[in-house]
């Protein structure tokens, strides 16, 4: 592995003070078991939880080359969070990925494997190919999100299996390129930046992944969220 290699992972975090410290742990142990260089900025929007005192006690654990902090004065969304942190990355790739643990980062290596492989522009964890899978989703759930990949599918025909899914690996300029097309900022976000990098011509993989409910906390997604979904879904059609 050629020592030029450097992988940022952005993390946007809002009331995640119990996940942090586990996250930062995994993600330390699966960088340095596969001997690759990284950094972890995260970007805390104003968590009135202590999330920001909790990130500069990791700080000073994984030092300050390792941990970044680019915390914002609210919450701001998760479209802005990533273009904020991008500003400071230093990777040649970057990881985007939840801090609640519905993404584990022993995936990692997989996706860093498999972009190896074709020299693939976007690597996508997908819950819904291969061997991927939801965890601690109740029926209703699944289908909701099944239900809105498959409707996105069929209507922009990406030609990628898990188009909401925020477990991704681009290549830095590329991420930068698509991200500064895309319009949406709220939950259509991770899916506008797969059909514009797709309209680009860029080449995407997939690599099958778990992916757990959270473990602490309460889910971001509502009836709300899955409305503005398929307005997205059908803004971008008429876009792209």
């Amino acid at each position: 592995m050629s020592s030029k290699e450097k992988y940022t992972v952005i993390l946007p975090t809002y009331n995640e003070r119990r996940n942090l410290p586990i996250i930062c742990w995994l993600l330390e142990r699966t960088f340095t078991a596969h001997n690759l260089d990284w950094e972890l900025i995260i970007v805390d929007d104003g968590s009135p939880d202590g999330t920001l005192a909790v990130a500069q006690q990791l700080q000073t654990l994984y030092t300050p080359s390792r941990i970044v902090l680019k915390p914002r004065a609210g919450k701001l969304g998760l479209g802005t969070a990533y273009v904020h942190g991008l500003k400071y990355a230093t990777g040649t790739y970057v990881i985007i990925m939840d801090a609640d643990f519905s993404h584990h980062p022993k995936f990692i290596p997989e996706m860093v494997a498999k972009q190896k492989e074709g020299d693939y522009d976007i690597v996508t964890g997908t819950r819904y190919a291969g061997n991927g899978g939801v965890y601690g989703w109740d029926l209703k759930r699944k289908l909701v999100s099944r239900g809105a990949n498959l409707f996105a599918d069929t209507v922009l025909r990406p030609g990628v299996s898990d188009l909401t899914g925020s477990f991704r690996l681009y290549k830095r300029g590329v991420l930068e390129r698509v991200i500064s097309e895309t319009e949406s900022k709220g939950y259509t976000f991770q899916m506008e930046m797969m059909v514009r990098a797709k309209g680009m011509g860029y080449k995407v993989a997939e690599v099958p992944i778990s992916f757990v409910d959270r473990v602490y906390g309460e889910s971001k997604l509502g009836g709300d969220e899955i409305v503005e979904y398929a307005k997205g879904v059908l803004s971008l059609w008429l876009k792209v």
